[in-house]
């Protein structure tokens, strides 16, 4: 069973985000604990892109930017994995150069100092060096960098199924039993 906390911060594709809660929360047989952290951008930017503030309908526990006392913020609560969906730029340039400065930034260093799994779902582009250098210092320090960049195999329809590309791959990468398209089969 695992413990995962999920982090929204306000970069654009709260889509992402939404498409992620709507698909952990219906396998909730295969985790312990779901916490979610969410920014104050983030959630200005889920009302603007979605119209709606359904991220307070989902089955997890909910904590303020602000609450170091989460269990994510130790590596004693042993969580396990811990995903950033949409993660801005700014976000991992905190996580890149070690600044704590917030619930998120510092559940990130705990995951990777506990050398846990950390999936930023980054969706800027393009991209700077300072960006690229950015990805890969998290790399290096074993965080897995997955662009919200969707696929087209499946023949995706609407925006929510291109979303979920995005969004099976993150859950695949956090060992999550899905069905999805598989190429080949």
């Amino acid at each position: 069973m695992k413990k995962t906390v999920i982090a929204i911060t306000g970069a654009s594709g709260s889509i992402y985000a939404e498409t992620l809660l709507k698909k952990i929360s219906a396998a909730q047989n295969q985790w312990e604990e779901l916490s979610i952290v969410m920014s104050d951008n983030a959630k200005l930017v889920w009302q603007t892109e979605l119209d709606t503030d359904s991220w307070k309908n989902f089955p997890a526990k909910f904590y303020s930017t602000s609450d170091f006392s989460a269990p994510f913020a130790s590596g004693s609560g042993q969580y396990d994995t811990m995903i950033i969906i949409p993660c801005s730029m700014g976000t991992l340039g905190r996580i890149a150069t070690g600044v704590s400065n917030d619930l998120v930034t510092r559940a990130a260093d705990v995951i990777l100092k506990e050398r846990r799994k950390l999936i930023c779902v980054i969706r800027d582009t393009p991209y700077n060096l300072i960006h690229i250098r950015n990805m890969e210092t998290v790399t290096l320090a074993g965080g897995i960098i997955c662009p919200a960049t969707p696929s087209f195999y499946s023949r995706p329809t609407t925006l929510e199924e291109v979303a979920a590309t995005v969004v099976d791959r993150v859950l695949d990468l956090a060992g999550f039993d899905i069905k999805t398209f598989r190429w080949g089969k």
